[in-house]
């Protein structure tokens, strides 16, 4: 095609009135042209600004359908042909769409420029002939494309394409050849680049999973070079993506295999292969609840290689009590070190995994080398996550290390929070740091008091007070709130210091300084009646400025004004200003928080309710708002008996919103939490079949979060799944067994 015949009507379209990524597309005529210049670093740099403007990370635009045409007219015209076809795949492919776009309309434009995109397929270059491909089959249009992917099936030989031309027709058409294909594909005479995209294949057609499958994974691995070359990013990291799908199918017979294939590669003495296993090894832990146990032994193997040590190590975190048995080994690793930044690291982080599973034994090698160990200094203390299984065991000679690093003049980062926390946990066992904590309240104000606090209450008055009145700035607020935490209005001055810090904490131009104070104001409840005039003040008023945190800090400050008052007239405007602000995907979580407000406030909110029950539709919001409208009394507790039919049938119907949230691992624990307080006789029996599921599958409930917490919340969950289910199941049980008394007939 001719360059100016392609960019002829360029200037004609209403790209000003369009958007894109950054706002208006009125840049995109200047950077097609680019792209077709002669400057190739002005086109280098034009193809990347079009990648990140018409598909930002996936998304797509009404400028990117406006766009595609010229797209497809440079790449039949030979302007990065192969760089432009993946490019319009990616758009025909795109999900994401967020200014308004109609779904669908972009990958229509692509489908509209199929006549310039298959005839690429037969192109001399064997890249772009594998990007045409790519690019047609993401369009969708089976009954156009997948005849053209047919014929070049049978007389393709470059491997890639070859892939590609499989993974096509599965895509296209799961019921046809695809299936053909796949299963000639997996011969043994085929290359290897198509033999994996076969057995990758299978499980997208949902095939059985046979002998032929594991032996030609276990031939093929390490599988991650065979797919470098492959333009569908879903199909990178191919023995986590075949674990993993084998997984979903959650079938113990497809489990199994999963896990025999990752018990044999973390065997094999081969670096690139562990390498693979462990990164889909940590992934099952992830997904399966009986991965764990059935993975531990090869797992905890490996942390005697020097090679894979290092990475066994990140899936130990998953293993959860399963890691026990790792203790030994860990304690070997972590008495390491020596000089070598990498020893020293993996000495560090082998003892972090030591802390988790046998911290006793961990407390005098992290004495011993505290300096060089932060990672295990920061489990220790729990930062930035609680420890929920008690503080860290008390040992002599860690605290000793810990009072010589507080005198430290390199001190900084992250130690002295770690440090200060450590010592607070001890309590008053920590009593001889006090100096060294007390040195410290200078340089490190802001968590140095409530240690001091914790470990010598009768001391600490003095230095608290002293530095809640002229201490730095930064660190008066966490100085008097300690001083107040002290028992004995006589010694500590009683409320006023943290009156007089939180009345200027509430006026700071910060919201995190804002919520803080609010909170802390609340608790003093009407104690802190003189900073009502300042709680009012510190409302945010420019509409214009409507920000997730200044919304959440608004939340906190109704609820103060609330306890302070204990009037919830002021309190309700603001949670309903903030529900209604939050109406979109973005500010679902200040949305949540703005329930947990109103159950706060129980029946008091119940002018609440439309919202509330508007925000049920949100699975991510549900349990939040359930758990409100209960608080509230918007759905009452009677029995499912006749004169309360239709009340029964709402909690009923409120008991499957909860359990499809749990079931799409939408704030699963605040779900359950929600169906306990709905009652147990609001389960019937799908439902108690439903929570049994969720309670004893193997498939994770709890599949996100912050690693490596997912194990450690899906066991809580599982606990309180069970405990639930236990008392739905008696509750059954009894109102069946007195309905066959009631209804028996009298005898005698």
């Amino acid at each position: 095609m001719d360059l100016v015949q392609v960019l002829a009507d360029l200037d004609a379209q209403p790209w000003a009135e369009l958007e894109h990524a950054y706002g208006s597309a009125e840049d995109l005529p200047e950077q097609l042209r680019a792209l077709a210049g002669a400057d190739e670093e002005a086109a280098a740099e034009a193809l990347g600004e079009l990648y990140s403007s018409i598909l930002h990370q996936g998304s797509v635009y009404e400028a990117s359908a406006r766009a595609v045409p010229y797209l497809a007219g440079l790449a039949a015209a030979g302007v990065r042909t192969g760089d432009l076809l993946v490019l319009l795949g990616g758009i025909a492919e795109s999900e994401g769409v967020y200014d308004g776009t109609p779904p669908g309309e972009c990958q229509a434009a692509v489908i509209g420029q199929l006549p310039l995109i298959l005839p690429l397929v037969d192109a001399e270059d064997a890249a772009v002939r594998q990007a045409a491909v790519w690019a047609a089959a993401r369009t969708g249009a089976a009954e156009r494309v997948l005849p053209v992917l047919l014929r070049c099936w049978e007389r393709e030989e470059e491997p890639l394409v070859r892939a590609e031309l499989l993974a096509g027709a599965v895509l296209l058409d799961s019921a046809g050849p695809a299936t053909a294909m796949v299963t000639a594909a997996l011969e043994a005479g085929e290359p290897a680049e198509l033999r994996i995209a076969a057995v990758l294949g299978s499980l997208d057609l949902g095939l059985p999973w046979t002998g032929t499958h594991h032996r030609a994974v276990l031939s093929l691995l390490p599988a991650d070079p065979l797919v470098a070359g492959r333009l569908d990013l879903e199909q990178t990291e191919p023995l986590h993506r075949i674990v993993d799908a084998l997984l979903e199918r959650d079938t113990s017979d497809d489990r199994e295999a999963a896990f025999a294939l990752l018990d044999f590669a973390l065997r094999v003495p081969d670096d690139d292969i562990r390498a693979e296993a462990l990164w889909a090894t940590e992934q099952a832990c992830v997904t399966s609840r009986s991965a764990p146990a059935r993975l531990a032994d090869p797992l905890i193997a490996l942390l005697d290689d020097p090679v894979s040590a290092r990475p066994a190590l990140s899936a130990l975190d998953k293993l959860g009590r399963h890691a026990a048995a790792a203790a030994p080994a860990l304690a070997a690793l972590a008495s390491g070190g020596g000089d070598a930044g990498p020893a020293r690291d993996l000495a560090d982080r082998a003892l972090k995994a030591l802390v988790g599973v046998a911290p006793e034994r961990a407390a005098p090698l992290l004495a011993r080398d505290l300096p060089e160990r932060p990672a295990a200094l920061g489990a220790a203390c729990g930062f930035p996550y609680d420890r929920r299984d008690g503080p860290f065991p008390y040992h002599p000679e860690l605290l000793a290390a810990a009072r010589a690093r507080l005198t430290a003049p390199e001190l900084g980062g992250n130690e002295p929070i770690h440090l200060v926390r450590l010592l607070a946990s001890w309590g008053e066992r920590a009593a001889p740091a006090f100096p060294e904590l007390a040195a410290s309240l200078g340089r490190f104000p802001v968590f140095v008091p409530a240690a001091l606090a914790a470990v010598d209450p009768g001391r600490a008055v003095g230095p608290l007070a002293e530095a809640a009145v002229s201490g730095p700035e930064q660190g008066r607020f966490a100085a008097a709130r300690a001083l107040h935490s002290l028992a004995g209005d006589s010694v500590t001055g009683g409320p006023e210091p943290l009156l007089t810090v939180l009345a200027a904490e509430l006026a700071a131009d910060d919201t995190h300084r804002i919520r803080q104070a609010a909170r802390a104001t609340a608790d003093l409840g009407e104690d802190a009646a003189v900073l009502v005039p300042r709680l009012r003040a510190a409302l945010s008023t420019d509409e214009h400025r409507v920000t997730a945190p200044r919304l959440d800090a608004d939340l906190d400050i109704a609820l103060a004004l609330w306890r302070v008052t204990g009037d919830p007239g002021e309190a309700l405007p603001v949670i309903a200003a903030v529900l209604e602000a939050t109406d979109t995907e973005w500010m679902r979580w200040t949305a949540v928080n703005a329930a947990r407000a109103a159950a706060r406030l129980g029946p008091a909110a119940a002018a609440l309710r439309p919202a509330l029950e508007r925000g049920l539709a949100d699975p991510e919001r549900a349990p939040a708002m359930a758990q409100a409208l209960l608080a509230i009394g918007a759905v009452t507790h009677h029995r499912a008996d006749c004169a309360h039919h239709a009340d029964h049938a709402h909690r009923v119907r409120l008991a499957d919103t909860l359990l499809r949230c749990a079931e799409r691992d939408a704030d699963p624990m605040g779900a359950l939490e929600a169906l306990a307080a709905l009652g147990p006789e609001s389960l019937t029996e799908p439902e108690l079949h439903r929570l049994a599921c969720l309670a004893e599958r193997d498939h994770r409930v709890w599949g996100t979060g912050v690693e490596p917490d997912v194990v450690s919340s899906d066991a809580r969950f599982q606990e309180k799944a069970r405990a639930l289910l236990r008392t739905a199941t008696a509750t059954a049980t009894a109102t069946v067994t007195a309905s066959r008394r009631t209804d028996a007939p009298a005898t005698g």
